[in-house]
């Protein structure tokens, strides 16, 4: 699989170091997308429908939900990195996550359906990051008001699943 160097500072808005920061500087960050969405269905697959929809809080969401929200900003930074790469440079609007997982629809799918839809958008990704040049990779557009380069994106995606993945382990299991 072909390397992509990890983002430098100024590429990305402040707060996604919380994710960035979570991959190793290996620039093999398209191989820790493939891994690591084998790590998070083995790690969910064997749970019950109950521990699926637990919430650990009031208001938190359910595993399913958590799930659905890392493929929609995996789509959704896709898109973005998309645009970037094509030196496109509309400014792009943000996104409430919370009204995006309200509306997933989430907790009422088959969690193997979930992991279908999962699968394809992650192939999706992972074509579509392979598939650029070391130039596209470092242009730079602006999603909800932040400077964003286009391997900053493949970056958040991979950093962002982590995140959540961790979140599971910690609150959930």
């Amino acid at each position: 699989m072909r390397k992509i160097e990890k983002p430098s500072e100024g590429e990305y808005a402040p707060y996604a170091i919380m994710y960035i920061g979570l991959l190793p500087d290996d620039g093999m960050v398209l191989k820790h997308l493939k891994n690591n969405f084998k790590v998070t269905k083995e790690l969910i697959l064997p749970l019950s429908e109950e521990k699926l929809l637990y919430r650990y809080a009031p208001g938190k969401w359910t595993i399913k939900e958590i799930l659905a929200h890392i493929i929609d900003d995996e789509r959704i930074y896709t898109y973005r990195a998309l645009r970037f790469a094509r030196n496109d440079k509309t400014e792009l609007p943000g996104f409430e996550q919370d009204d995006y997982a309200l509306h997933s629809g989430a907790n009422d799918r088959k969690l193997k359906d979930i992991f279908k839809e999962y699968q394809a958008v992650r192939n999706a990704t992972i074509e579509f990051f392979s598939g650029l040049d070391k130039k596209a990779l470092t242009w730079s557009g602006v999603a909800n008001k932040n400077i964003m380069s286009v391997r900053a994106a493949v970056y958040h995606i991979a950093g962002h699943e982590l995140h959540h993945i961790n979140l599971i382990k910690e609150r959930y299991l």
